[in-house]
């Protein structure tokens, strides 16, 4: 005799918002969908945006249960652009293609379908049932097992109502390209006088000739893999003394080495994992997991890696074959000062030039360095002010911008070339004069560039080509241009704001306290003085914020993480997950404000 199936858990039921977005639908063969069309599936909106790491993390996150599920669900991408840049439909078409999304996504550069759910953070990801209820919203990573077993128990649900259609999704894949690069990432000058390059979308390394056009071999079966002979989505290049090359494995969140003379890959830090809070932060190099390197430099002995992925900087010793935190909190944001308190916000280039280690950190918008000084390694920003600000302004460097810089060359003279991505710019800072120029424009996402002779070769990574220019010997003349991210501030009362992080662990689990609370609550504000009382770290989920009455305008910084187990007392070893975001939330104080701040974690706000 079977035994009953168990009642569905009772959900909140709140009806799906239209999508809606200026840009129109990708990956869908020209057709504009509605929440009509996705009736009787269930569908994962993922609200991302291309330049964040975190957003692309969940990309990989999602790619088991998109092929999984495949005849029951469907994921639909909505970009909602940070950067004026992403805003751009060419922009996102290339980002989708680079990024290889295999599902439908919406292009709202005016963040309408944003709105429309409340979504508060990049990436959040909101499940709507096959009748079209919103039933589950996830901010951050980590949810991918959580939103797989609600996907099981709504099929089963759904298919006990009637109410779930199987069948293909509306995905239609675009026309492929021939092109020798796609989307190529960083470059190195090698010994022989060739170019390395990482042609990340490809999932390969390739070798050019002199002349930056010319395939001399590739390097990598050209499939996404973590083999001897596959890559993903490679990026950073660095020499090493002894020959071979180091290529900062993004997606597989490792560092492996090349030897130009043998061919030979090998790896050398990182288990092929994401490295999570409360996971090792140092450690032998094969044991301790990285998070998304994305570019790698020789100084001082070591390599120094740009972990994107966690805003910090390790180091990778090869001579002892450790790893370990160099600089960073894990906090994001701009903080200057000794490594241990600096905060970074997804370093993607390093350059090393004598006492000094130059660093574009992409989402402040910022050029900074870490100096070698007689009170030890010291991080200080050349350009940039913080999270929000960015733009295309020479000048003083105090007030100069940048959008979403990628790569940093050290030039003959002291000075520093700066590939400033998203204004498809090549931007120089003069540490002498402490000015900021432009040595070159309409260079498609120029994302790394190397010194050949008198010439910079610059990566023209959404043009898929080596750009050579001469070094001009003055600068370009641009309109200045300043802009703050377009998300709207959001309304708080004077006085005493509740912030309330919203946590539910998913069916079948509870969270984690073996060792401990199983949660943490970070909070901090820019301007420092924004808030009065409630700064800090603490264990609880909720915390009362007292707003300073003389401050009227800023941002919270919010940094939640909460750990779930299998809730199975027969389990010796059940499994566990982290949950984790990292907000950023414009506040603004006025009268009639809310005096609650609700932020989704994980579940329904009640």
């Amino acid at each position: 005799m079977n035994s009953a199936a168990p009642a569905p858990r009772r959900r909140a039921r709140v009806r799906a918002p239209e999508l809606i977005g200026k840009g129109g639908w990708l990956n869908t063969g020209g057709k504009e969908l509605t929440l009509a069309d996705l009736r009787g599936r269930i569908t994962i909106l993922d609200f991302w945006t291309f330049c964040c790491i975190n957003c692309l993390h969940v990309l990989d996150e999602l790619r088991e249960l998109e092929e999984k599920h495949r005849d029951t669900v469907v994921i639909i991408g909505v970009h909602s652009p940070k950067f004026v840049h992403e805003a751009d439909h060419t922009a996102v078409v290339d980002a989708v293609e680079r990024y290889e999304v295999h599902h439908p996504v919406l292009d709202d550069p005016e963040l309408v379908t944003w709105k429309q759910y409340a979504v508060r953070a990049w990436p959040t990801l909101v499940v709507i049932d096959p009748e079209g209820y919103v039933v589950a919203q996830h901010a951050g990573e980590g949810h991918a097992h959580a939103i797989a077993r609600l996907v099981e128990e709504l099929e089963a649900e759904h298919e006990a109502k009637g109410t779930l259609r199987r069948g293909d999704g509306p995905y239609v894949a675009p026309e492929p390209v021939a092109t020798d690069l796609r989307f190529p990432g960083k470059a190195l000058a090698l010994p022989s006088g060739n170019l390395l390059v990482s042609d990340s979308t490809r999932h390969q390394l390739v070798e050019l000739a002199p002349d930056g056009e010319s395939v001399v071999r590739r390097i990598g079966s050209g499939e996404r893999g973590f083999g001897p002979d596959a890559f993903s989505e490679p990026q950073g290049l660095a020499l090493l003394p002894d020959g071979r090359v180091v290529v900062a494995d993004t997606v597989n969140h490792a560092l492996r080495t090349y030897d130009p003379a043998t061919g030979a890959v090998e790896t050398v830090a990182g288990t092929g994992r994401q490295w999570w809070q409360g996971s090792p932060t140092s450690g032998p190099a094969l044991e301790v997991d990285l998070s998304s390197p994305w570019d790698v430099a020789w100084w001082q002995g070591r390599v120094w890696i740009a972990m994107a992925g966690v805003h910090q900087l390790w180091t990778w010793d090869p001579a002892a074959g450790t790893v370990a935190v160099a600089a960073g909190t894990t906090n994001e944001g701009l903080v200057d000062g000794p490594v241990a308190e600096a905060w970074f916000a997804q370093p993607s280039g390093l350059e090393a030039a004598g006492d000094r280690l130059w660093i574009a950190d992409s989402e402040t918008s910022a050029l900074r360095y870490v100096a070698d000084t007689p009170d030890g390694y010291v991080v200080t920003s050349a350009v940039g002010s913080g999270l929000f600000d960015f733009g295309h302004r020479d000048g003083d460097a105090g007030q100069a911008l940048l959008q979403h810089p990628l790569g940093v060359t050290a030039l003959p003279d002291g000075s520093v070339a700066v590939c400033d991505t998203y204004n498809h710019a090549l931007r120089r800072y003069d540490p002498a004069t402490g000015q900021v120029t432009t040595l070159a424009t309409d260079l498609r996402e120029p994302s790394d560039a190397v010194l050949v002779g008198e010439d910079i070769v610059v990566v023209e990574s959404a043009r898929h080509r080596l750009t050579r220019l001469r070094l001009p010997e003055e600068a370009v003349r641009v309109d200045a241009v300043a802009h703050r991210t377009q998300r709207a501030a959001t309304e708080v009362a004077p006085g005493t704001l509740r912030l309330d992080v919203v946590f539910q662990a998913p069916a079948g689990q509870k969270l984690d306290t073996r060792y401990g609370p199983s949660t943490r609550l970070l909070v901090s504000s820019t301007p420092p003085g924004l808030l009065a009382e409630g700064e800090g770290a603490g264990t609880d989920l909720f915390r009362d914020l007292v707003l300073n009455p003389d401050v009227t305008e800023g941002v919270l910084h919010v940094s939640a993480m909460a750990a779930s187990c299998d809730d199975d007392p027969s389990n010796e070893y059940p499994a566990c997950h982290v949950h984790q975001q990292d907000w950023g939330v414009p506040v603004r104080v006025t009268e009639g404000g809310a005096a609650r701040l609700p932020l989704v974690l994980a579940g329904m706000d009640a």
